[in-house]
């Protein structure tokens, strides 16, 4: 008769402590490693500079940059410096045409009084309208140049500021990149290698995306237990 229950086996096996957190520090930029600042077995912070890299090309690109920045920059403060002063100039121009035309107009209403006073002759009267009209007109034409000028201003600015945005993008990213050639640990542990399959030297050419580090936590740990040998029993 067989009784149906639970069986007990009993194992034998080595347990080891291994943390919980484990981190691989990938490069974010190709570069050679100039400096190895920290060996495995030391004690890291996330902020620690673990590697530093060399990459002159991305450091070029990095100045480059910055000063693409500051020259749009300067454009844009001599680009308004000169739209300001077409617009004052046009203000002024728009002014003194509007004074005229208000003189005009005076001109023209006095004469017309005084040529149904029969104190101008007619053809007075009708230069004095002409000239009146002529300069509202203008008048006119100058305030719509001047709404024109603004406009025109605005795009300008709107234009050479996208410009500068789009530059100063391209710089922050450059000095991000030039900031990765510092790799850190990015996590406070232990530093436990350096490099993936073998141990980085001086003088080594990195990839974007090579695991150059790995950190550990010590502070969490868990256990691993490795079974070296079972024993099975038949039950008959």
């Amino acid at each position: 008769i067989v009784d149906r229950g639970l069986m007990l086996r009993q194992v034998r096996g080595n347990v080891t402590l291994v943390p919980e957190e484990i981190r691989w520090i990938p490069a974010q930029s190709q570069g050679r490693i100039e400096q190895i600042l920290v060996l495995p077995g030391a004690a890291v912070s996330a902020d620690t500079v673990l590697i530093e890299l060399s990459n002159p090309e991305l450091m070029q690109a990095a100045f480059d940059a910055e000063w693409a920045l500051k020259g749009a920059e300067a454009q844009l403060a001599k680009l308004k410096a000169t739209l300001e002063s077409d617009r004052l100039s046009q203000e002024a121009s728009a002014a003194a045409i509007k004074a005229d035309c208000s003189v005009a107009k005076l001109d023209a209403e006095a004469d017309d009084k005084l040529f149904k006073e029969n104190l101008v002759d007619r053809l007075t009267a009708m230069r004095s309208r002409t000239k009146a009209e002529q300069l509202i007109i203008r008048c006119g034409l100058e305030e719509r140049r001047l709404l024109t000028i603004v406009d025109s201003q605005r795009a300008q600015l709107a234009a050479q500021e996208a410009e500068i945005a789009r530059l100063r993008a391209v710089h922050e990213l450059k000095k991000q990149q030039v900031g990765s050639l510092k790799i850190r640990a990015g996590l406070d542990g232990v530093l436990q290698r350096l490099g993936d399959t073998v141990q980085l030297q001086v003088g080594q050419q990195v990839a974007p995306g090579a695991n150059v580090a790995r950190v550990a936590n010590p502070a969490r740990l868990k256990a691993e237990v490795k079974i070296v040998e079972t024993q099975a029993r038949d039950v008959t």
